[in-house]
């Protein structure tokens, strides 16, 4: 199966945006990809802000990105545009970083008025970074996610199919094998 880069653009300790993304790195990993975990706020600031590609925690998260076979790449959206955090790290990864790459771009944000923030903002930049394919992705309301006492996540009802069908695209479209047979995400949906 693939190896996964599960990243995190928030630059919140207590994000959803983050728990939301390791909910999902469990579903991924119960069909049996690898995720590999990459919260962006916990690479040095001083890399980040002085713009330093060379810094070794850069250099390493070039090295995963590298590495996955596919990378999904979780946003809030703030003023209708992902983070800050989030464009940091992408402005320091090599042009055509995900050159080869299967990309699942999520967002989270407190209005529908920033849905379109993935299609408007997100993935022109992730195209222009050499992304294979950038599968459909997934923006979901701060008020579909209920942070749990015990740390985990519960989605709303109407918002926890059609995303986990998005995840399943994703993950489908990462089975070589299973391309040649019907996307059965693509099904249930109909």
């Amino acid at each position: 199966m693939a190896t996964i880069l599960s990243v995190s653009g928030s630059p919140s300790a207590t994000s959803r945006t983050a728990r939301l993304l390791r909910h999902l790195d469990a579903r991924l990993t119960a069909q049996g990809h690898t995720t590999v975990p990459l919260d962006v706020r916990t690479l040095p600031a001083e890399a980040l802000c002085g713009a330093d590609p060379h810094h070794p925690a850069i250099a390493g998260a070039a090295a995963l990105v590298d590495r996955a076979d596919g990378v999904v790449i979780a946003t809030p959206v703030y003023k209708a545009a992902y983070s800050g955090l989030l464009k940091s790290l992408l402005d320091l990864l090599p042009q055509y970083a995900l050159a080869g790459k299967t990309v699942l771009p999520l967002a989270t944000g407190g209005s529908t008025a920033h849905v379109l923030a993935i299609d408007y903002a997100l993935r022109p930049v992730l195209c222009a970074m050499g992304a294979t394919h950038i599968v459909p992705g997934w923006f979901t309301l701060d008020t579909d996610l209920t942070l749990n006492d015990d740390g985990t996540l519960t989605l709303a009802p109407a918002t926890a199919g059609p995303l986990h069908r998005v995840v399943d695209h994703f993950s489908w479209v990462l089975t070589p094998a299973a391309r040649r047979h019907k996307d059965p995400a693509l099904s249930a949906s109909r």
